[in-house]
C-alpha cells in the first residue's frame, strides 16, 4: 500500500517530539472554522452487499488471504463486508491504523498490491491518506477484524486517472482484504483505577480537559508512574511510535507548562522522549491514561529556559495513550 494507496508514516511525517515540542500543533477555535476534513461530515460508511458473494477469500485470519473474483467485475457501489469479527477498539474515521491487507484489481483478478511481505503492518492516516473507499470500508470497523471491501473506480483512483505504475485504469473497480491489527483511540477508555496512591498529584475535569492538582510539600523521590485508567489496546514497546495526548507541570507552585488538549494529538517514537517517558509508558497499554511524577534527571537535568522550567524540576504530566505500534 505504501506509495500505491497510503502515505505512510514514517515517525516525521506526523512526529513534533513527545515532551519536547508542540510548535506543529494549530489550536482549536471553537468560533472559527471546521476542524473537519473536506467531505468528512458528509462521508457514508460502506454497507454490506449481496454483490460482494461473487468474491470469495480463502485463507485463515493472521495469514495472507487468497482472493478469487471471476473477471472482469465491477460494483457502482462502495461495500464492505466483515468476515472476522474482532473484539478490540473501534476504528475512527480520521484515526490511524495499523493493518494487513492484499489489493485485487477487479478488472483483470490480478493482485496489484500486498502487505503481507513486509516486516510489520503498515500504520497510515485513514482520513486524507489511503483513498476514500478504503477509509469507508474500514471506519467502525473492529481491531481484530478482517475486512472485505470492494471499492468503485470513483472511491479508488479515479480522481488521480488511475494508476498505471499499478495497472490501474480509471474506472477499475478494486477489492481489498484488510486485517486490522491496531487502531488510534479518541480518548482513554477502559478500567478506571479507584485506588491510587496516596499524596500523588489529583486529576479532576473533564476527560479532554483534565486539571491537575500538585500537593505541597517535597516531590517524592525517583520516578513515579500511576495508572488512572488501564486500557483494551497493546502494549508500549521502546521502539513503538506512540500517538498521545499530555498536559505538562512543574512540580514546585503547580505551575502548569503545556498542553495537547484542545489541540491535536502528538505523534512520534518513544525513544525519541525525555528519558522519564521511555521507562514509564513501556508496558502500558493504548487507552490508558497514566499520572507520571518524573525527576530532574530524567525529565529536564539542565532544566528547560524555553519552557520556563528552573534547572532542578520535578516535572508532573498526564499522558493519555492513543496508539502504539512498530513502524
Amino acid at each position: 500500500m505504501t506509495r500505491k494507496l497510503s502515505r505512510r508514516i514514517t515517525g516525521c511525517a506526523v512526529a513534533i517530539g513527545l515532551a519536547l515540542s508542540l510548535v506543529s500543533c494549530t489550536k482549536t477555535d471553537p468560533d472559527g472554522p471546521t476542524t473537519d476534513l473536506p467531505g468528512e461530515s458528509d462521508l457514508v460508511l460502506a454497507s454490506d452487499s449481496p454483490e460482494l458473494d461473487a468474491i470469495t477469500v480463502t485463507g485463515v485470519e493472521g495469514q495472507k488471504p487468497g482472493v478469487t473474483v471471476e473477471a472482469p467485475w465491477s460494483t457502482k457501489t462502495t461495500s464492505a463486508r466483515i468476515l472476522v469479527e474482532g473484539e478490540g477498539m473501534t476504528v475512527t474515521p480520521r484515526g490511524l491504523v495499523q493493518a494487513n491487507y492484499v489489493g485485487v484489481n477487479a478488472r483483470t483478478g490480478e493482485v496489484f498490491d500486498s502487505s503481507w511481505e513486509q516486516e510489520s503492518p503498515p500504520t497510515f492516516v485513514l482520513a486524507g491518506g489511503v483513498v476514500p473507499g478504503f477509509q469507508k470500508g474500514l471506519a467502525g470497523k473492529k481491531v481484530g477484524s478482517r475486512v472485505l471491501i470492494a471499492m468503485t473506480g470513483a472511491d479508488g483512483y479515479d480522481g488521480s486517472g488511475g494508476k498505471e505504475e499499478a495497472g490501474i485504469e480509471y474506472g477499475d473497480t478494486l477489492i481489498f482484504v484488510v486485517d486490522i491489527t491496531n487502531t488510534q483511540a479518541d480518548s482513554p477508555m477502559g478500567e478506571t483505577v479507584t485506588d491510587p496512591a496516596e499524596g500523588l498529584p489529583q486529576v479532576s475535569g473533564d476527560l479532554d480537559q483534565p486539571v491537575v492538582t500538585i500537593p505541597s510539600g517535597e516531590p517524592p523521590e525517583g520516578l513515579v508512574v500511576q495508572p488512572l485508567i488501564i486500557g483494551p489496546g497493546p502494549e508500549v514497546t521502546i521502539m513503538d511510535l506512540v500517538t498521545v495526548h499530555y498536559t505538562e507541570y512543574i512540580w514546585a507552585g503547580g505551575t502548569f507548562v503545556r498542553q495537547t488538549y484542545g489541540y491535536a494529538p502528538v505523534s512520534s517514537y518513544l525513544m525519541n522522549a525525555i528519558p522519564g517517558w521511555q521507562r514509564a509508558l513501556q508496558g502500558q497499554t493504548t487507552g490508558s491514561r497514566v499520572l507520571l511524577v518524573v525527576p530532574p534527571e530524567q525529565a529536564y537535568p539542565q532544566g528547560n529556559p524555553k519552557l520556563g522550567v528552573p534547572e532542578g524540576s520535578t516535572m508532573v504530566y498526564v499522558v493519555d495513550i492513543l496508539y502504539a505500534a512498530a513502524s
